[in-house]
């Protein structure tokens, strides 16, 4: 299996704020691996070396990572387990996925000194860190959705003094649980600042934590013990699908406002197959193979999309090169504003509400359901 590199330049560097991922050109790094850290039997931290490169990031975000295997382009996105401010190289951890072919790869294969390319750090799931705020988080995290945990908890505590961090943090047993000494020693280390609360499928025995799959019962007792600690400022989750089910379910019953509640998805959702009409057209009944117009860097390039295709995928086999990371409408690098037309996205797990109303869509998960579509991204 053999790793084809490439560099794209580009004079756009990544913005300090929240809207980092929508830059207006998407920089790509080449990068050597630092080290690879091996975490659990089936997890892996991969750092990299800038090598004097200035590649800005904030804690919770994701780089994605480009191989070419077999001749094929394959992308995958994994969130940064570093925290901006305490670490000296970047890094992500990535945890082995059956039959899944980056993650096995990854673990399997590479090492210290291997060549590797990567997208610019993006995503959301972030938080603004300032010294003088005191906060009472909650972060509620399963298997690898410690990662972006990880790097948000070092961040704030190192950052902001008196900020309270509890982490909720789920596993199938004792030797899966990911950064097991790292947490042990911030424990310590922020002893008045910092708590973690482990949950076991599998506990070992003599076992006095919380045991069995999370759910709203769990979740009910940890936040009345939390919340002996002041009100609850935020709540943050990452995990397995039905692990945030059983916490949304939980703030539903426990009446906690669900605006107060972030959330990160590794995985796309149902299909949520909702439309997006640009302001200045109707829909209009149109043939099946519809003309798409996508404005990107300068260019316009357009195009008829079949309907079993996405915008994405079908730009991206006329070799017109658009930016995308995840293809299942999570990360939002491929997020553009519909001009004209209208379309349908089979997942918006990863467009904000004022997102929609404003008429942006994801190219990725993105269908023409009229003619003469026009997109504009950057």
């Amino acid at each position: 299996m053999v790793f084809s590199l490439f560099k794209k330049s580009s004079d756009a560097k990544p913005e300090a704020s929240q809207d980092t991922n929508k830059s207006s050109k998407t920089q790509y790094y080449t990068l050597p691996v630092k080290e690879v850290v091996k975490e659990t039997t089936d997890a892996i931290t991969i750092y990299f070396d800038p090598q004097g490169k200035e590649i800005s990031y904030k804690a919770g975000q994701f780089f994605t990572l480009i191989l070419h295997i077999d001749g094929k382009a394959v992308r995958r996105s994994y969130s940064l387990c570093t925290s901006p401010f305490v670490d000296p190289y970047p890094g992500v951890t990535v945890k082995r996925v059956e039959g899944g072919l980056v993650s096995n790869y990854l673990n399997d294969h590479l090492k210290a000194g291997d060549m590797m390319e990567l997208m610019e750090p993006m995503g959301v799931f972030t938080t603004e860190i300032n010294a003088d705020q005191q906060r009472n988080l909650v972060f509620f995290a399963g298997g690898s959705g410690i990662t972006p945990m990880m790097a948000l908890a070092k961040s704030i505590l190192h950052k902001e003094p008196k900020t309270t961090v509890t982490l909720v943090y789920a596993n199938r047993d004792h030797d899966a649980i990911i950064f097991r000494s790292v947490l042990d020693q911030m424990e310590k280390e922020f002893d008045k600042q910092f708590r973690v609360i482990h949950i076991l499928e599998n506990p070992p025995q003599n076992w006095s934590g919380y045991k069995g799959r999370i759910s709203p019962g769990i979740i009910g007792d940890i936040l009345g013990k939390i919340r002996d600690l002041g009100p609850v400022t935020e709540y943050f989750m990452c995990g397995p699908e039905g692990m945030m089910n059983s916490i949304s379910t939980a703030f539903r019953e426990l009446n906690l406002p669900k605006e107060k509640l972030r959330k990160e998805s590794f995985t796309a959702g149902t299909p949520a197959a909702k439309s997006i009409d640009a302001p200045v057209e109707s829909a209009a009944t149109a043939p099946e193979v519809m003309s798409v117009t996508v404005i990107y860097d300068g260019a316009e390039h357009t195009f008829d999309v079949t309907p079993d295709k996405t915008i994405l995928e079908t730009a991206l086999d006329l070799d017109i090169d658009l930016p995308y990371s995840c293809q299942s409408g999570l990360c939002t690098a491929c997020r553009g504003k519909c001009l004209s037309g209208k379309v349908e996205m089979d997942e918006m797990e990863g467009l904000s509400e004022a997102e929609i109303e404003d008429g942006y869509v994801l190219t990725c998960v993105g269908h023409p359901k009229t003619n003469n579509v026009v997109i504009e991204i950057g």
